[in-house]
């Protein structure tokens, strides 16, 4: 479910500082999928840094404004089928969405050597506003346990106080199939 404390089909707005904090991570040029992308904040963020991106959510309205930076994919991942099985990306995006079905399927979307960047409201988010249902706040660690099979550069569980919500957030790898000699490298920060 759409976990957002605004209208999802408002007008663009700034990607998530941890998206654009950890974006650097992505293989140069890859392809990113953004799922439950709304307007696209994110595919234009990402379009922006050279990535072809494919966004998908259910909402056809919000789709129009995303198609402009990229092909979307009308699809109800919550009542209907994963529409992405059997293919794998270089990066996939996800901010204030959470459907635990769709976990596994999206942590498999994540192609050897790629990235995913996960963000989204944790427990203690019933303090201060919505979502509070638990089913849609994850639990602590949860996040970390979904992505047991990739390597974590960055992990946060806690509380941010503008607008004041609990999230959980990460930056995961997936190993390259042939990492060869050097491992890989994985700049924990941009410089500059």
């Amino acid at each position: 479910m759409l976990l957002s404390g605004t209208d999802p089909h408002a007008a663009l707005s700034a990607p998530s500082r941890w998206v654009q904090r950890w974006s650097h991570l992505l293989p140069a040029g890859g392809r990113v999928l953004d799922v439950a992308c709304g307007s696209g904040r994110h595919m234009k963020w990402l379009a922006g840094l050279g990535h072809p991106v494919t966004g998908v959510d259910r909402a056809a309205d919000a789709l129009a404004s995303a198609g402009a930076f990229g092909p979307t994919v009308l699809a109800d991942i919550e009542s209907g089928p994963w529409p992405f099985s059997g293919q794998a990306f270089d990066g996939v995006v996800v901010t204030n969405y959470l459907w635990r079905t769709r976990l596994p399927d999206i942590v498999a979307a994540v192609a050897p050597g790629g990235v995913l960047l996960y963000e989204t409201f944790a427990q203690g988010n019933e303090s201060v506003g919505k979502p509070s249902r638990p089913d849609f706040l994850l639990a602590p660690g949860e996040l970390l346990r979904a992505c047991a099979g990739l390597r974590v550069v960055a992990y946060e569980d806690g509380f941010l106080p503008s607008p004041e919500r609990f999230v959980q957030r990460i930056a995961a790898v997936r190993a390259p199939q042939d990492p060869g000699e050097t491992p890989p490298r994985y700049p924990l920060a941009v410089e500059g």
